[in-house]
């Protein structure tokens, strides 16, 4: 049933993100209601800054094209996500200006958990319930846990690859000595030579200190004692030949306090072991450039 409000609106305006590979129920439902209320449909698409993440996995065109299949009759554009809501706000207000007739009134609407709690603009809003309740979270996780045989598939995930930035994957890694001065390193399952221990940083890791600390704990299972940073760089690891992605690798030093080091983490490292010296053909080649960072600054 329209308001009164609504009925004086002569553009609805919708604001989502519809990140979902087809629309589903809940919204078809929500377009059709406001183009049953309003002549004039436009929708803005939520633009993310961060690209080909799992809350953003489509573009703007992908989603665009999704809906004008469905609904050719609206106008479907897009609003940049912005830190602050009031800046964003009046934004979306200028954009609303610039496509609807100068007479003419916008009602702005959205779904449940929309925008409209943060939306501090000069319009009115209208929070529509749905009939039924969809996630498009569950319906990404469904998706991401499936595999098509089909052309169109792997075109797909090609084209999600190339259209994120590239990224430098962070690692950590340790150089810890004892008293006597000599280096605890660690080998790894199929390799002969030595390495310094650490690993990959994980996002609920909350510091590369904490990486490190982690790491310590799970391959050797020793006790250290406060990180010093040495440095940082590229490592040239065999796993990115030719690849766009690189891995940089945080260094820190530390003093070993006690503890057996002992290989904790047995599906990956297979031996911790003690250095007076490190040697040539010591350590493995990636690890090479850490060890003369390390003995730049020392």
């Amino acid at each position: 049933m329209k308001t009164k409000q609504q009925a004086k609106a002569e553009v609805g305006v919708i604001v989502a993100r519809f990140q979902v590979h087809k629309l589903h129920d809940a919204h078809r439902e929500l377009i059709e209601n406001v183009r049953s209320i309003h002549p004039k449909v436009i929708i803005f698409l939520g633009l993310s800054p961060a690209i080909g993440t799992q809350n953003n996995p489509l573009d703007f065109e992908t989603r665009k094209k999704m809906i004008l299949s469905e609904f050719p009759d609206v106008t479907v554009l897009y609003i940049k996500d912005m830190k602050d809501d009031s800046v964003w706000s009046e934004y979306l207000d200028s954009q609303i200006d610039n496509f609807k007739g100068p007479t003419q009134t916008p009602m702005l609407y959205g779904g449940r958990e929309s925008f409209i709690s943060r939306y501090h603009g000069k319009y009115r809003t209208t929070e529509l319930e749905s009939s039924k309740y969809i996630s498009g979270t569950e319906m990404r996780k469904t998706i991401s846990a499936s595999v098509k045989g089909t052309e169109d598939f792997r075109a797909g995930v090609i084209w999600a690859v190339y259209n994120k930035y590239p990224q430098s994957i962070p690692t950590v890694d340790v150089i810890i000595r004892d008293e006597k001065g000599r280096y605890l390193l660690v080998r790894k399952h199929n390799e002969t030579k030595f390495r310094f221990v650490g690993g990959f940083s994980q996002p609920d890791d909350e510091s590369y200190e904490i990486t490190a600390k982690r790491e310590i704990s799970e391959e050797v299972g020793v006790e250290v004692g406060s990180l010093r940073y040495v440095g940082s760089c590229n490592i040239d690891d065999w796993r990115y030949f030719q690849e766009v992605d690189c891995i940089k690798t945080i260094i820190f030093e530390s003093t070993y306090i006690y503890g057996a080091p002992i290989p904790k983490d047995k599906g990956e490292i297979v031996e911790a072991k003690w250095f007076d010296t490190i040697e040539k053909g010591t350590l493995v080649d990636e690890h090479i450039y850490i060890y003369e960072i390390y003995k730049s600054k020392v």
